[in-house]
């Protein structure tokens, strides 16, 4: 299967998306191009990456100057101690501007090195292989970086372009269900608010993708780049149209902070609870149909995902999220700017529902009862 790549450009920043099967190889040569300076690479790998792919990094970059520094990737610790923790080691080590720093693990991992290399000296490059389904279809494109604190979900963060983001689905080989549902989550996402025909093809195949067939996820990989890209290069710093790719998050990070990033509840489970809650409000608003409601819940059920949902069919547990929804960083006043849903494929525009924290409690048993 040949590989593929795609080219994220704008004024101040071009790079590619390579998306393809045993591509890691290509590593050194891309590096040597883009980063000609380069002496000295930091890796800060999440330790739950196989070993394998620890010596076979550590081999085909044996020509630099390498450092390991191995992550824990919880939410707890996407923080700013441990971005400070690894900025030390950078200094320890006397990394330059010119020099390297790759992250190689999921969104988390992705998140916190993308940050740690946009503030280490002003700007350090980078490079970012994701491991997981979620960072390869969504979370390593786009250049958002940022870390958690106990006030909500990325609210200190920087927008970072990497230099080159290498796609390997033979990371994902060994990923549990629960981390293929995970990504599954955003490219269902991306389906839902731009494109029509993904979601059918989703409603035919997820069952294939969930099981890990390599033409398959290459496929829904590809899309969901295509349908990020398209909408993160008309608004790089999320000042307005990128608003859209939340939909389903205000629910989601409020439902993650709620229960403290707890591993009992994944950011794709929770992106999969609040896309349900996010279109149950737009048919209350009679933003969209039923029968958006139902085909969307349909693919839910069809493919045994209700669970993400299931407790929320009880309203006070609706209700214990709204003091979470405030912090939502989309909101620019005292109420919650939510990305709504018109029909497959189109949302409403971003600052255009923004509603009460009592209003959406008013709602709230409405929304439970479907």
């Amino acid at each position: 299967m040949k590989n593929h790549e795609i080219k994220f450009k704008e004024r101040n920043s071009n790079y590619s998306i390579i998306i393809g099967n045993n591509v890691l190889n290509l590593l050194p040569g891309k590096i040597k191009l883009l980063c000609p300076k380069s002496k000295k690479i930091a890796l800060i790998i999440d330790k739950k990456v196989p070993l394998k792919f620890h010596k076979k990094l550590k081999q085909i970059l044996r020509k630099y100057d390498l450092s390991f520094l191995y992550f824990t990737a919880k939410e707890k610790n996407k923080s700013i101690n441990t971005a400070n923790f690894y900025l030390e080691e950078l200094l320890k080590n006397k990394f330059n501007r010119s020099d390297l720093v790759i992250g190689v693990g999921g969104g988390i991992t992705g998140d916190l090195t993308g940050f740690v290399a946009s503030i280490f000296k002003r700007g350090i490059n980078f490079i970012n292989i994701p491991t997981t389904l979620l960072s390869q279809a969504d979370a390593a494109i786009g250049g958002k970086t940022a870390v958690n604190c106990r006030y909500g979900k990325n609210l200190i963060g920087s927008f970072y372009q990497p230099k080159f983001v290498l796609n390997d689905t033979e990371f994902l080989k060994s990923l549990p269900r629960k981390e293929i549902i995970c990504g599954y989550a955003e490219i269902l996402k991306h389906s839902i608010i731009k494109d029509k025909k993904l979601f059918k093809w989703l409603k035919k195949n997820t069952k294939d993708l969930l099981l890990k067939r390599s033409e398959k996820l290459i496929y829904a990989i590809i899309k969901s780049c295509k349908i990020k890209l398209s909408v993160v290069m008309k608004d790089v710093n999320e000042k307005g149209l990128r608003m859209i790719l939340n939909f389903g998050h205000t629910f989601a990070h409020a439902i993650e902070v709620k229960n403290n990033y707890s591993n009992n509840i994944s950011h794709g489970e929770a992106v999969l609870s609040g896309m349900i809650l996010a279109v149950r409000l737009s048919n209350l608003l009679k933003i969209c149909n039923i029968e958006t409601l139902e085909d969307i819940t349909k693919i839910y059920r069809d493919n045994k995902l209700m669970y993400t949902v299931n407790k929320y069919s009880n309203y006070k547990k609706i209700n214990e999220l709204l003091p979470y929804l405030l912090n939502d960083k989309k909101n620019d006043n005292d109420k919650i700017n939510f990305i709504l849903l018109k029909k497959i494929g189109k949302t409403t525009l971003p600052n255009k529902f923004k509603m009460s924290l009592n209003k959406v409690k008013g709602l709230s048993k409405a929304i439970a009862q479907y």
